[in-house]
């Protein structure tokens, strides 16, 4: 009887931990649809933005200053450069509030500072909803590009290395010409 009990209890848990592997966000799925708000309580979904390419960031704030470099050339490649036409791209941030131990204060003020820096929407989720239901990884910086028809492109988990900048960028150039 006990066996039985621990088999069924193993089968159990094996199959949450499938079922919850396959819920993760891959490249070439259609990403599922989100709502969240700004620091001043206006709601938005990627639909916010249609018919744009998106990069969205997932971001813990202890870790905001992560991908700087990749946003300074992505910011450079949209404002100096001109090769990111603003019409057909959207970058902004999605502030994981659940995983930092910072409070929503100092957590607003650092939001609002990138904001002013690259222009950008911020958006805040209090319970890691992005993180549960795309499988992204807490405590981290991820960044997801998802094309015109919301299927994603590329993602990205932790710190992204200087060598990938130009690809990622020559990817957003290329899908906002699709």
């Amino acid at each position: 009887m006990k066996k039985l009990i621990f088999t069924l209890l193993f089968t159990l848990i094996a199959m949450a931990h499938v079922c919850s592997q396959s819920a993760m966000l891959e490249v070439g799925m259609k990403a599922p649809e989100w709502k969240f708000q700004d620091a001043d309580g206006k709601d938005f979904t990627m639909n916010s933005w249609p018919g744009k390419v998106l990069q969205i960031n997932y971001i813990d704030p202890d870790e905001s200053d992560l991908n700087d470099a990749f946003n300074d050339a992505l910011d450079k490649a949209i404002n100096i450069d001109k090769r990111i036409n603003k019409d057909n791209f959207m970058g902004f941030g999605i502030v994981d509030i659940k995983s930092t131990w910072k409070p929503r204060g100092l957590i607003r003020m650092i939001a609002g500072n990138k904001a002013k820096k690259y222009d950008a929407t911020v958006l805040f989720d209090y319970d890691a909803t992005l993180q549960k239901e795309w499988g992204l990884p807490s405590d981290s910086y991820s960044v997801v590009i998802v094309d015109k028809n919301r299927i994603v492109r590329a993602i990205y988990k932790g710190y992204i290395p200087e060598s990938e900048n130009e690809k990622i960028i020559q990817l957003i150039i290329s899908l906002t010409k699709e």
